[in-house]
């Protein structure tokens, strides 16, 4: 790749591999991650993208890619929302712009897309368990490369991880871990492990036991013993095994903490480390937001900001008024009623809208940090206290606690409530995102009702009725914008029954939630098909349902959910039961991960949208006109 004489990337501009930087010198380092981070910043400029955690990582990345030998070498990232520096080194740059859009680069790393990802993310907390696995593997198959783990500190909350530690320590392979410690995952971190993070770092004793550090750690290894030597600096960074750092406890040599962004001393540093036997933690301090003013002050909202100015870092807020916004609004005015509501979220404040609810109500608000199975038994434990919690958590999230609503909270029929966020297709965030199981897992768990909201109002009302009557509730609800409503607005419904919303009983659609948008575009001026708003999945509207089968020629249902066991499934289990004969198509995500796009875009490609619809309902015998 040719670039201008006068190019703002000279560095940046010749690399087209990660075997390119070895011919860059330590000293032209620093000038390749300002590179890289104005590329980024580029990047990002145009909206929806991860800016604050690449930044932040940008120094690692670079260091890790001097030192190592990808592919040969593996470097797993945690989450690998961070890893778009790892993407423009890795001879992607040029399709940096393509970035979470349909047929482009997925925003987490992925290894059928590059041979220089180790593994396929989304989700936290993966990458300790996969790297054990690789060392274990190149132990086994008698092979020699090295294994790099970057995780940061609020992945490290999640129980996964620290199991994963524990098993590391145990096992003894060799691994270096590279510990990312800017105290955030999207909102600030949270608990005794962040807690000790923060402390480490103000000890007396640690800041001035640089002699006393040497001594405890040439005990360990002479290798880092030598370190010491080097730089004062760093050396103070070193410290006993046998203190209270948790990692020495499980076995795992520790050595840190040490500044994130001095990418010259990061290299010279994981060159010592990274052949040490057994497994190392490197722990590295960065600023989320790295390198631009205004997202170091605001890291939360330059997580994933929409559209702005690079120079200036201005921007349009978004007026949209979101389905996260209807939650929060609604639990925060439900709590106020009711002393018994509290809410638990695993790390998603800001994402499942509980801002306010959490300024409203600190004392009834619990953040567990990346641990879903945490969140879940938590409310378990309330419920059982005489609590009314509601976990608000994302559908891909979920999945990750599916033990724990069965077998902590369905089996005692407790009083919990789930607010599941970013049910359906998400988009831009592709496979690892996409809320498309949730019915499907969820209906297979005796006692737990599941509800599909059409608008806040109806939100609002299914929160009312699971606030008021036993047991587990969960409702879902798309990522996505719907129209507010006046404060105190609680309708009244009956979990269970349906709302016919078009009269018509030749072929009738059945659809919640996003997908009840559809049906009725679909519909809309179609003599002789009807559209019910089947908002309860379980329980199903039985009565309906029956007299339906009787009186319709066809029935159509559709879901923003897996074709697998999801409504459509309940709809023909329960007219098997019944020895009910009807023709019924079931409309749904096909049985195969969908890439990321547009979420309306997927839908037309899944075959759910009004359009589709349409083609199905002129199959069945409907007069549809032409081109409409």
């Amino acid at each position: 790749m040719e670039r201008a004489a006068d190019s703002l990337t000279p560095l940046l501009d010749g690399i087209q591999a990660p075997a390119d930087l070895k011919r860059l010198t330590r000293e032209q380092l620093p000038l390749l991650s300002q590179e890289l981070r104005d590329e980024i910043v580029r990047v990002c400029s145009v909206g929806g993208l991860h800016l604050a955690s690449s930044l932040g990582a940008t120094d690692v990345i670079v260091a890790l890619h001097y030192v190592l030998n990808s592919p040969r070498d593996r470097i797993l990232f945690d989450v690998g929302h961070q890893a778009y520096a790892h993407k423009m080194l890795t001879g992607r740059r040029e399709q940096m712009p393509t970035i979470k859009k349909e047929g482009g680069l997925s925003g987490f790393t992925k290894v059928s897309e590059s041979e220089h990802d180790a593994i396929t993310v989304g989700h936290a907390s993966t990458s300790l368990a996969n790297a054990l696995g690789m060392a274990v593997a190149r132990d086994a198959l008698g092979q020699d490369y090295r294994v790099a783990a970057v995780i940061g500190d609020g992945a490290l909350t999640g129980g996964m991880a620290l199991a994963a530690l524990n098993t590391i320590g145990d096992m003894n392979r060799r691994m270096l871990i590279v510990l990312n410690d800017n105290e955030m995952s999207i909102s600030e971190n949270v608990g005794g492990l962040n807690k000790f993070m923060r402390g480490l770092q103000v000890q007396k004793w640690f800041q001035e036991g640089e002699g006393a550090g040497k001594k405890a750690v040439e005990a360990v290894s002479k290798p880092l013993a030598s370190l010491m030597s080097r730089a004062k600096s760093s050396t103070r960074h070193f410290f006993d095994p046998a203190s209270v750092n948790p990692f020495a406890a499980m076995g795992v040599r520790y050595v840190g903490p040490v500044d994130g962004h001095d990418v010259q001393e990061l290299a010279w540093l994981m060159e010592r480390l990274v052949d040490l036997d057994g497994p190392t933690i490197l722990h590295v301090v960065t600023k989320k937001g790295k390198g631009l003013s205004y997202a170091e002050a605001d890291p939360i909202y330059w997580h994933g900001p929409g559209k702005f100015d690079p120079a200036t870092g201005d921007f349009s807020p978004s007026k949209a008024y979101s389905w996260s916004n209807a939650f929060g609004d609604a639990v925060t005015e439900l709590a106020a009623q009711d002393p018994r509501t509290f809410v638990v979220t695993p790390a998603m404040r800001e994402g499942s809208g509980l801002v306010e609810y959490s300024r409203a109500h600190p004392n009834r608000y619990l953040d567990v940090g990346i641990a879903e199975e945490v969140a879940v038994t938590a409310a378990a434990g309330m419920a059982l206290q005489g609590l009314r919690p509601v976990v608000a958590i994302y559908s891909t999230f979920l999945q990750r606690a599916y033990d724990q609503v069965l077998h902590d909270v369905a089996i005692e029929n407790l009083n919990v409530t789930f607010a599941i966020d970013r049910a359906g297709i998400v988009g831009a965030d592709g496979a690892t995102h996409n809320g498309v199981f949730d019915l499907s897992y969820l209906r297979s768990i005796p006692g737990v009702r599941l509800g599909l909201p059409r608008d806040a109002a109806e939100l609002r009302g299914m929160l009312k009725y699971a606030r008021e009557h036993d047991g587990p509730f969960a409702i879902r609800y798309p990522r996505g914008n719907t129209a507010p409503v006046a404060a105190g607005t609680w309708p009244t419904l009956t979990w269970g029954e349906w709302e016919r919303v078009q009269g018509g009983d030749e072929v009738v659609i059945l659809a919640g939630g996003k997908a009840l948008e559809y049906a009725e575009k679909a519909a809309a001026g179609l003599s002789g098909v009807g559209v019910v708003n089947a908002r309860f999945v379980k329980p199903l509207d039985e009565a309906m349902l029956r007299t339906l089968a009787r009186t319709a020629r066809a029935l159509v249902t559709v879901e923003d959910n897996t074709v697998v066991g999801g409504f459509g499934s309940a709809v023909l289990e329960f007219l098997n039961a019944e020895s009910l004969q009807v023709p019924v198509r079931v409309l749904g995500i096909p049985d195969e991960f969908q890439e990321h796009a547009t979420a309306e875009s997927v839908h037309a490609r899944a075959g759910i949208d009004a359009q589709a619809i349409r083609t199905v309902l002129a199959e069945l015998g409907v007069d549809v006109p032409l081109g409409v």
